[in-house]
């Protein structure tokens, strides 16, 4: 029976970057799995665990010897250069002379064979925990004292333990022990892990310590609400700010802190956004959804006297909150459309020029897209002016997360009308994987063309995103831009889009090709949220027989070509297609003949042609009756798809009882003309070559 032990690792170190610490424990458990992994040692389970203070991961029944092994290997044959062998022999550590000879397929080959007796995984240890803490990815990495190693913070202790037995190791410039250390100001303030499969409860038993990150984000959960529930509100949770949360406390103690009513004068959002990305803190609604002026925060200790740290923390959000007051009071001195002037003097990108150029292209932008969306030209060209202008206030300069949003509140206060005030509120929608979109066609017309500037300029001045690196969010902003065009059934043509774009910088150069296929390859990435197969998306946009660019066109098309695809029929008729395609691949010469639609004819050098054979009759027929669909229904493909599927048995009778490439060539030509234009009418909805298995 295998021997195994649990083994415990622990690195302490000084508070580490909260927005990093799930990241970095992931990486310290990933690469110390993988080191076991690679020296083949089993292991029943690993946890991980983290604080601010500390990175952990406790293997269970860790193996503790290696399996003995007998190492192979091949080498030349026995008629390879005297060199060769040489070389082989002292690559294995020994002479020519101890490699043996085996015959393999009728020739002989030198072969070294050796018994390797496992290794205690006692001793390999130390060096797999070095590699592991190593290796962790580290941005930024710090040094202190005179040592010649570096971490993402200053290291002070370290835990190796196989069951209750420390390893020895040192590593870091810490020596292995068994010792922890508690919360900084608790009575013990450091002790032992006499076991390694007990450290969670040890933890928790000596120092209050909670040290699984998804236990204590749970904790923290559940005290937010149950004060919110105290005071008959609702606590607004929002994810990361709990992850954040959790990462900067041990030993959570939630409370909740009031400000003076005045302040709920200031737009919410200003407020929300000082209480969470300055403070930390958990905002509350009333009954009817309003902020209440009070907040939820979380200490890491449970005091004697709660009252101070609530005194405290209201002491310090005063001044943060008299200062979004003074910034409210001081922006709304000056209209937006004042600080237009301002916007020429605020760089865009290097170039591409200024914000006050961008206002204007959005203009612009947004007046065509409103005609063509049907939304209110007037309008939409005033708030994708507008737009911008709230960057030059002193609110969005403090919290750059409120731009748009600050902009539609000083919109109104300016008188403007209330559907351009909407369109610059919202006109950074979506802003993240499923944000909501601007909600009224105005401000779609402004969010698209805010968008296409964007990926049009950034894109034509060179700085395309690669496959791993896109530091301008132009794969982000594209994915937004088919959103609103899909979701909000928006007939755009995404080529004319980007043309117009362009258009209004003067490119000397002609990108739009590039572009529409830049922004156009994001709906695999959208398809793929909705469970449509990208072979699905790929036949559609490759279809040869298209004639439209609109994106909200090529949704329908794929929503209905994956329908047909649950189809059990559509198998077949995918079959059929690729032997029609087949056929015609050797004869892409083939010409002369044409289609009359009116009359529903073939014709082969201005020659009608006649059929005699009812097969060639009857697939004849199927062909009209789905080119009838076509022309009487050209987006509706979830009729266009059942005439093809129609046509599936006619199909199947054709190819069992005619040769397409018969000897007659008059008959032959016949068939190719038919069977091209069957091939053709399937064009009108994918290029089914990419359906093909």
């Amino acid at each position: 029976m295998m021997n195994t032990n649990n083994f415990l690792l622990e690195l302490g170190t000084e508070e580490l970057p909260p927005k990093l610490l799930t990241q970095l424990s992931k990486a310290l458990t990933g690469n110390l799995t993988k080191q076991l992994d690679e020296l083949k040692l089993s292991y029943a389970k690993v946890e991980s665990f983290s604080t601010p203070r500390r990175l952990a991961v406790l293997i269970r029944d860790l193996q503790l010897q290696q399996q003995d092994q007998t190492i192979k290997r091949k080498g030349p044959s026995v008629n390879a250069p005297e060199q060769a062998v040489e070389g082989f022999a002292k690559s294995c550590g020994v002479n020519k002379e101890a490699l043996e000879k085996k015959a393999l397929k009728g020739t002989d080959y030198y072969y070294f064979t050796q018994d390797k007796k496992g290794l205690n995984t006692r001793e390999l240890l130390p060096e797999v925990v070095d590699i592991a803490i190593k290796n962790i990815p580290i941005t930024r990495a710090m040094r202190w004292g005179n040592l010649d190693f570096n971490f993402v913070r200053p290291t002070h202790w370290l835990i190796m333990i196989l069951g209750a037995d420390v390893v020895p190791a040192t590593i870091m410039g810490l020596t292995a022990g068994n010792t922890t250390r508690g919360l900084r100001w608790t009575d013990e303030q450091e002790f032992n892990i006499d076991d390694a499969k007990g450290y969670q409860k040890t933890l928790m038993d000596k120092a209050k310590i909670e040290v699984d990150f998804d236990t204590r984000k749970a904790i923290i959960r559940q005290q937010v609400i149950q004060i919110a529930d105290e005071k008959k509100a609702t606590a607004v949770i929002d994810e990361s700010l709990l992850d954040e949360v959790c990462a900067l406390v041990e030993y959570p103690c939630a409370f909740s802190g009031a400000f003076d009513e005045r302040f709920l004068q200031v737009p919410e959002e200003a407020l929300i956004s000082a209480m969470k990305t300055h403070q930390k803190y958990f905002h509350m609604l009333d009954a009817k959804g309003k902020l209440l002026p009070a907040f939820i925060s979380v200490a890491n200790i449970k005091p004697s006297d709660l009252s101070v740290i609530i005194k405290g923390n209201e002491r310090v959000i005063r001044p943060r909150l008299t200062d979004l007051e003074f910034f409210w009071e001081q922006d709304k001195a000056n209209t937006l459309a004042s600080r237009l002037d301002k916007l020429d003097s605020v760089l865009f990108m290097k170039g591409l020029g200024s914000m006050g150029e961008k206002a204007k292209r959005i203009e612009e932008l947004s007046g065509y897209i409103a005609e063509v969306i049907g939304a209110n030209k007037t309008h939409s060209a005033r708030a994708g002016l507008l737009a911008k202008t709230d960057l030059v206030t002193d609110m969005v300069g403090e919290f750059s997360d409120l731009q748009g949003v600050m902009g539609g509140y000083y919109a109104l206060d300016d008188n403007e009308n209330n559907v351009v005030a909407t369109a610059i509120s919202e006109h950074y929608h979506p802003r993240f994987s499923g944000d909501s979109l601007p909600s009224e066609p105005e401000g779609l017309a402004v969010a698209i063309a805010d968008k296409i500037d964007s990926i049009v300029g950034i894109y034509g001045i060179g700085y395309k995103p690669t496959g791993s690196k896109d530091p301008y969010a132009l794969k982000r902003a594209g994915l937004g831009l088919l959103r609103m065009m899909i979701e909000k059934k928006l007939k755009l043509d995404l080529f004319e889009l980007i043309s117009k774009s362009a258009s209004l910088y003067n490119f000397q150069t002609d990108i739009r090709d590039e572009i529409n296929n830049f922004i156009s390859e994001r709906l695999g990435a959208y398809y793929q949220e909705h469970g449509i197969d990208k072979s699905v998306v790929k036949a559609v946009q490759n279809k040869p027989k298209s004639g439209t660019n609109h994106v909200y066109d090529l949704h329908l098309c794929i929503k209905a070509l994956h329908s047909f695809m649950q189809n059990e029929n559509s198998k077949s008729l995918i079959e059929a297609n690729k032997r029609l395609r087949n056929i015609h691949k050797d004869f892409e010469n083939f010409s002369g003949y044409s289609y009359d639609y009116t009359n529903g004819k073939i014709t082969i050098n201005d020659e009608v042609v006649v059929f005699d054979n009812q097969f060639d009759k009857n697939l004849l027929d199927a062909f009209i009756k789905v080119e009838k669909v076509i022309s009487k229904n050209q987006q509706d493909y979830p009729s266009i798809m059942q005439a093809l599927l129609n046509t599936k048995p006619v199909i199947d009778d054709f190819f069992d009882n005619v040769m397409v490439l018969d000897e007659n060539l008059e008959v032959r030509k016949k068939r190719m003309a038919l069977t091209n234009l069957v091939l053709w009418s399937f064009q009108s909805i994918a290029n089914f070559s990419y359906l093909s298995k």
